[in-house]
């Protein structure tokens, strides 16, 4: 294991955008050893007077849509208005190896090369919505280092999407084109927690096809209700290959950005963010303490034999483990 740093050297590392220092704090945020949560802990407190000021970007998109060539594309876009952008790519993690594709650095590679950019993969393991455990707690270093737009890349559709809705300001759908019903394989509540969604692929002999996705989600966004923060979700097209319209996309983040924080609802929707991470945190300490608890560890095994034989339900066998720990 990689020698700690003192808290010191991890704060002035990141505060002055070390990204040696950045990546080695996030790797401590990251550690499960108890040793090193108070570390961590430490290091967040002392740095969150600096956090808060970035743009936060969710995208997700069905298989195949192309998100890492939309975000590299994207990506450079907002470097080239010389604004710094963190990548934060999740990789799905195997549930059998537990082992993580970490290729993100590879399939961005333009982006991965831009000084004004950093991407940084992490495992998705067993987290839901397509995240990993501590994004929200690596969102906060990125902004502490200066990064003013922060993107998290999901897995993909299909997952638990509001915890990512619950930790970004702006929730960008990536939906392909020419693919049958363009509403099938999708839920109606991704499409209705989206702040704009983006017709990818839109060239070549995909261009119609790509302006007939449009329409119909235009009007598949009519029959839902209205948006509570007033705003009326657009659908785009694009093409990354050939650089057309990701532009505009940026301009529609900026656009809802400017809009959001002038009626106040940006920073109320951050509150409510904060207590849902408050919430989040809890119950997955309350998962950890119980299944680290020595007595759930020594009938774990004998309850689980009980459920797979038949002997007793899975909710007996979870009343007992509970019951044990009174």
């Amino acid at each position: 294991m990689q020698k700690r740093l003192s808290p010191e050297a991890y704060i002035d590392g990141v505060l002055s955008g070390n990204r040696v220092i950045l990546s080695r704090a996030i790797t401590l945020i990251e550690s499960q050893l108890p040793q090193d949560k108070d570390l961590a802990q430490q290091l967040l407190e002392q740095l969150l007077p600096h956090t808060g000021k970035s743009i936060r970007v969710g995208i997700t998109g069905v298989p195949g849509v192309g998100k890492s060539t939309f975000i590299e594309v994207f990506g450079k876009t907002i470097t080239a208005q010389n604004k710094k952008i963190a990548v934060l790519a999740i990789d799905p993690s195997s549930q059998l190896t537990k082992g993580s594709i970490m290729g993100d650095k590879t399939r961005m590679e333009e982006l991965a090369h831009d000084p004004l950019a950093y991407i940084r993969p992490s495992p998705a393991g067993n987290s839901l919505g397509g995240v990993a455990n501590k994004t929200r707690e690596t969102i906060l270093l990125c902004e502490a280092a200066g990064f003013e737009v922060i993107v998290v890349e999901t897995v993909g559709v299909g997952q638990s999407e509001t915890i990512v809705k619950g930790m970004v300001d702006f929730f960008l759908l990536l939906m392909l084109a020419g693919a049958g019903d363009e509403l099938q394989g999708i839920k109606r509540g991704i499409i209705e927690m989206a702040d704009a969604i983006a017709i990818t692929k839109a060239d070549a002999d995909n261009i119609q096809a790509s302006k007939n996705a449009r329409l119909e989600y235009l009007h598949a966004l009519h029959l839902y209700p209205a948006a509570s923060n007033s705003w009326q979700t657009p659908v785009l097209t694009c093409s990354a290959l050939n650089n057309i319209g990701i532009s505009e996309i940026w301009e529609t983040v900026q656009a809802y950005a400017q809009k959001m924080q002038s009626s106040g609802f940006w920073e109320q929707n951050r509150q409510k963010q904060n207590v849902e991470w408050l919430l989040a945190f809890i119950r997955q300490s309350l998962e950890d303490d119980f299944f680290n608890n020595p007595v759930v560890k020594q009938k774990f095994g004998d309850v689980k034999a009980n459920i797979l034989s038949g002997k007793i339900l899975p909710i007996q066998g979870a009343r007992d483990l509970l019951d044990s720990v009174k």
